[in-house]
């Protein structure tokens, strides 16, 4: 049985004509063409396939396309501000926290998601369990925690301006 549905992906209203069943990770790679999100474990594992939805990191390969009806969805392709790299795309590359990139979406989304609810610089630990469920095969957790915490500081030095 084919569906429509609709929802919001990165500030853009789509419909998209599927069967209810269609993981939203596959209507995003195939039907929208958003290949930011990666799968991996196809399991809610390892992150790799993480989005925004309303304000929330979730895996979208445990997400059902029928749960995201009227919905607003944020992928790595919309974490950019206006054109431009978003802070903590910047504080990526500025800390060397990504190495073979398979992970960064799901990293990049759940970090943006997370400091974007918080106005403060966060502890090591609250980093570590904001990023709870995102896994790092090659470069550990070091750099990405210190790019969080960058990103969290520009962030900061940015809203104060």
């Amino acid at each position: 049985m084919i569906n429509e549905f609709r929802f919001s992906v990165n500030g853009r209203e789509v419909a998209v004509s599927c069967s209810p069943t269609k993981t939203l990770l596959d209507v995003l790679r195939e039907d929208l063409q958003l290949t930011g999100s990666k799968e991996c474990c196809g399991k809610g594992e390892c992150g790799s396939c993480t989005v925004d939805i309303n304000g929330e990191s979730v895996c979208s390969c445990l997400v059902l396309v029928c749960q995201v009806s009227n919905e607003t969805i944020k992928t790595v392709e919309g974490v950019k501000v206006s054109g431009n790299m978003d802070v903590i795309q910047q504080a990526f590359i500025d800390e060397g926290a990504t190495q073979c990139g398979y992970c960064t979406p799901g990293f990049i989304v759940s970090a943006h998601s997370y400091l974007n609810k918080v106005n403060h610089v966060p502890s090591m630990e609250e980093i570590q369990i904001a990023l709870g469920g995102n896994l790092c095969r090659c470069t550990g957790y070091s750099k990405i925690i210190k790019a969080v915490e960058t990103a969290a500081k520009r962030k900061m030095l940015v809203e104060r301006l």
